[in-house]
């Protein structure tokens, strides 16, 4: 029986083929919209979220407060020294402490100058290897840097970039950094993260005689050893530190940043971006629902003569309510599967074209498939719910008066 009622609706929705389709149009945009903008913004958020790969959930990060613009380092009042390493390897919690350099430098080759970020390697073992992990860092070509391999540079994908210098940068060639030569010992595949596809990494000591510096750095990465428990040693660093530097709270020198913190403001806003989004694309189903109803309404008034027909062979009230439910249902049905593929397909489209400009992979659209299905429930359900109330009217027709109409 069921079967019956579905191919009297199908065979009703081909014969009034262009009314159909106008219908769900406003059904269909809706889930386009709905599955195109969640889609992106899921995309968005992997890419946004992808730029914390050096802040894992396990590290901390502190940093003196600059004074202007600059790298980390550059325009600070105080700098981090090796005091103030010591200090945080005495806290509670703090199983190692890595010290990081990142400036400025003008690199040359093939006769071309540009300038980018150079930061160096931990000095142990131990150190490096949480660093190549936070940033998830592999070699596309040679290996990568050692701390022990002096005149030895890494490079980031977007600093060997052919066009960058007109000419192929290749592992074993030299570049000048500063006016000072030193061998490309590798250079990184392409990350998600911005910071590692665009610097350079030589060891500690090559970096602080190449600028000169002595005692001080630019940033300090703390790993704790119960990442639960990541908020409570970021208080205890920070009190630490403010008594050794004798300040007040608020008025610090410096400044402690969790990963989760900067993680949870990230996804708060995404979250708000993605609920307004939804809340417009929900006026489109609004008005496609609508859409349906007046649709449904106007076939139970063209179609009275055949309803009186029907029940005068035999049709009960609900045979003629399933009828049209399993309409206004299957209007509901194709415009979410349509919308859900041309939403999907205008996804990936805008992805791609705004990688291609931005000559990155940062922005990937990942399907879901729970997202789909959920869209195409959706859109059934308002195309059921939206032809309730004409399937009640068709069904109380009497046959005598839709026979008479």
């Amino acid at each position: 029986m069921i079967f019956d009622y579905f191919k009297l609706a199908l065979g009703n929705l081909r014969h009034r083929g262009l009314r159909s389709w106008l219908t769900i149009l406003g059904i269909f945009i809706g889930i386009a919209a709905v599955v195109a903008l969640i889609s992106l913004g899921a995309g968005l958020k992997t890419a946004i979220v992808g730029q914390f790969g050096s802040l894992s959930i396990d590290k901390l990060t502190i940093q003196n407060k600059g004074t202007g613009f600059g790298p980390p380092g550059s325009t600070v009042i105080e700098k981090l020294t090796d005091k103030d390493i010591k200090i945080i390897e005495n806290v509670r919690g703090v199983d190692v402490v890595i010290p990081r350099l990142i400036r400025i430098v003008k690199v040359t080759y093939n006769k071309i100058d540009s300038y980018t970020y150079v930061g160096d390697i931990s000095e142990t073992k131990e150190g490096a290897n949480i660093i190549y992990t936070s940033f998830d860092a592999k070699a596309e070509e040679g290996r990568l840097l050692e701390s022990d391999d002096i005149g030895k540079v890494l490079l980031g994908s977007d600093v060997a970039n052919t066009n960058r210098f007109e000419k192929e940068i290749s592992v074993g060639k030299k570049i000048e950094i500063n006016g000072k030569s030193f061998e490309i010992i590798g250079i990184l595949e392409k990350s998600s993260n911005f910071q590692i596809n665009s610097v350079m990494i030589m060891t500690t000591g090559d970096l602080k005689e190449l600028l000169n510096i002595g005692d001080e750095w630019d940033l300090l990465v703390a790993q704790v050893s119960d990442k639960d428990k990541i908020e409570g040693v970021a208080k205890d660093i920070e009190d630490s530190l403010r008594r050794d530097r004798k300040e007040k709270a608020g008025e610090e020198s410096f400044s402690v940043e969790t990963p989760l913190q900067a993680l949870g403001a990230v996804n708060t806003i995404l979250n708000i971006i993605n609920a307004i989004v939804i809340g417009i694309a929900m006026i489109s189903l609004l008005v496609g629902g609508i859409g349906i109803g007046n649709t449904m309404y106007t076939s139970v008034l063209e179609r009275t003569r055949e309803i009186g027909v029907m029940k005068a062979v035999g049709a009960t009230n609900r045979d003629v309510l399933w009828v049209f439910l399993i309409e206004s249902g299957l209007l509901g049905l194709v415009g979410g599967i349509v919308g859900a593929l041309i939403g999907l397909g205008a996804a990936m489209g805008i992805s791609s074209i705004a990688n291609t400009a931005l000559g990155t992979t940062l922005l990937a659209v990942t399907i879901s498939y729970p997202l789909l299905l959920g869209a195409i429930a959706f859109a059934f359900f308002v195309g059921v719910i939206s032809g309730v109330v004409p399937a009640l009217q068709a069904a109380k027709l009497k046959p005598v008066d839709a026979l008479r109409s």
